[in-house]
């Protein structure tokens, strides 16, 4: 009776991986049925084949999830029209809960069908076996066997919790529940008094700001967020998950960031292997629609990197709202698991980011700035590190007039604003003067032009920071160029901007090329 209360409140099983020959073993979880064999090695295509109680069951249940999202997104517009014909009377309303009520026991039933389904299916009693067996004891020999299922992940077990690491525990410097402190309030500008009586004026433009912001904005932001979206992607990320777990050996895991929310990763580790590149992790970061299973983790790890995926707070199997605290707070934990769980070392960590996450959508400013801000030049400008940026000469989602015009690429002002911040000196009136012009060239044959204009000297430049490196240290920012002549100013200008970022001839999705995937320069 239990294993059958299992069955019904247990998740919905999509896929059985097939296991490596050098992986199979017999099963030691208790009760597992020895009658199920393991699944067939032909066709990683092949999904989980329900009985047919369960797939009839399974098909309801999913209908009404679709009919229940669409009527929460349509939900104002029903209340309108409802109040306009008068249907929120205390006498309409009480039939209509009857009716809601009646459909809910009706669900119900249907839910208890698929678990009488599932329980007649050895296979699914195998899974909901090994799964509780997980959930009670995490040793190694569970998870393996755990690894081998792709389910509804709100069921995983956690794999690392952001309080971990021991550093995080004794000192006041991680984050706290609140969430990474990585994001300020938008300063005043001079001469502004925050009084009451303007705090007065402001509120109706704030609370149309927050509204808008969680509900229309967000969505419009993020649409890889939308549950419909993702329940039409869903074959799509099967596959790509079945792709990264048997033919690249990934593993996936749960982490759980400081705010609650569950971030939803896959790791693809080469170190084991012959090439240098393996030493190295790339943690990608995907755009406003993508997900790590069809995204630009193909990139590095054709290039032969240790690759570890994620997905943004309430995309696929992430739960929560991708706001920009919560995109922190997944950041921040993501980055923890790599260096506390999985062993690397903060230097042999590449961030990998594709796009900005369409933040230059159609909402108002105000709103932007005050609930969906993402300034990647405030936090690119804070980190030390080495930094290569990527403009894309044919970009039709950051160009703010056409493609075409690739001074509206605003992978520009990233550049701009990090060579300013960090060599500010350089980066004065002749200096920015010149890297605008190289920027504004289409072709490398215009680069090369402007480069060669200027006669940019790059052994006497390298000369030039090494030298300010070796006497100031490296943390920025630097005054180097501070009593240099103009003509001097604009070489190392240049310099440091072909230093800086690259340019691929393509348009906003097309993937990146692994000949094209470089490590940043550095001193």
């Amino acid at each position: 009776m239990a294993k059958l209360l299992s069955c019904v409140l247990g998740p919905r099983l999509y896929k059985i991986y097939r296991e490596r020959d050098s992986e199979r073993a017999p099963s030691s979880v208790p009760g597992t049925p020895t009658s199920v064999t393991n699944p067939p090695s032909s066709s990683w295509d092949t999904y989980y084949q329900p009985r047919a109680l369960e797939k009839h069951a399974d098909s309801i249940l999913a209908l009404a999830s679709v009919f229940w999202s669409i009527s929460y997104y349509s939900s104002p517009f029903a209340f309108f029209y409802l109040y306009r014909k008068g249907y929120l009377s205390l006498s309409k309303v009480v039939p209509l809960s009857h009716y809601a009520g009646t459909l809910l026991l009706l669900l119900a039933g249907v839910a208890c069908l698929r678990g009488i389904g599932r329980w007649t299916n050895p296979q699914y009693r195998q899974f909901i076996t090994i799964l509780e067996a997980t959930h009670r004891n995490q040793s190694a020999e569970n998870k393996r066997q755990l690894a081998r299922y792709n389910f509804d992940f709100g069921s995983w077990p956690i794999d690392f919790h952001w309080e971990e690491p021991s550093s995080r525990k004794e000192s006041r410097g991680g984050p706290s529940r609140w969430g990474v402190a990585l994001l300020r309030p938008e300063p005043l500008h001079r001469g502004t008094a925050d009084t009451f009586l303007n705090r007065v004026k402001k509120l109706p433009c704030q609370i149309t700001s927050y509204l808008v912001a969680h509900t229309l904005g967000r969505r419009m932001l993020y649409p890889g967020s939308v549950y419909l979206l993702q329940k039409a992607l869903m074959p799509v990320l099967l596959q790509g998950q079945a792709r990264l777990v048997e033919e690249c050996n990934g593993r996936r895991a749960k982490l759980q960031a400081c705010d609650g929310n569950e971030i939803d990763t896959m790791f693809v580790d080469r170190r084991g292997r012959a090439e240098p590149q393996g030493q190295k992790l790339v943690i990608c970061c995907e755009g406003n629609a993508g997900f790590y299973e069809v995204g630009c983790v193909s990139t590095p790890l054709e290039a032969g990197y240790s690759v570890l995926g994620w997905n943004h707070p309430g995309f696929a199997g992430s739960t929560g709202v991708p706001f920009p605290q919560n995109e922190a707070n997944a950041m921040d934990v993501v980055v923890q698991f790599a260096i506390h769980r999985l062993g690397f070392q903060p230097q042999d960590i590449i961030i990998y980011a594709w796009s900005i996450g369409g933040f230059t959508g159609g909402l108002v400013t105000r709103t932007v700035r005050q609930h969906l801000n993402l300034n990647n030049a405030e936090q690119l400008c804070r980190y030390q590190g080495p930094v290569l940026l990527i403009r894309r000469t044919k970009d039709e989602i950051i160009t703010t007039t056409v493609p075409e015009d690739i001074m509206s690429n605003r992978g520009n002002d990233l550049l701009l604003k990090l060579l300013q911040h960090r060599y500010p000196r350089v980066m004065a009136e002749e200096g920015l003067q010149a890297v605008r012009q190289w920027l504004e060239a289409s072709s490398q044959l215009e680069e090369a032009s402007i480069y060669s204009r200027w006669e940019v000297e790059e052994d006497w430049c390298l000369s030039v920071l090494q030298s300010y490196q070796a006497e100031h240290g490296p943390e920025f920012p630097w005054s180097v160029g501070e009593d240099m002549s103009p003509e001097g100013r604009r070489q190392l200008a240049l310099f440091l901007a072909q230093k800086h970022l690259h340019n691929f001839e393509a348009t906003h999705c097309t993937p990146l090329p692994a000949q094209n995937f470089q490590m940043p320069w550095h001193l």
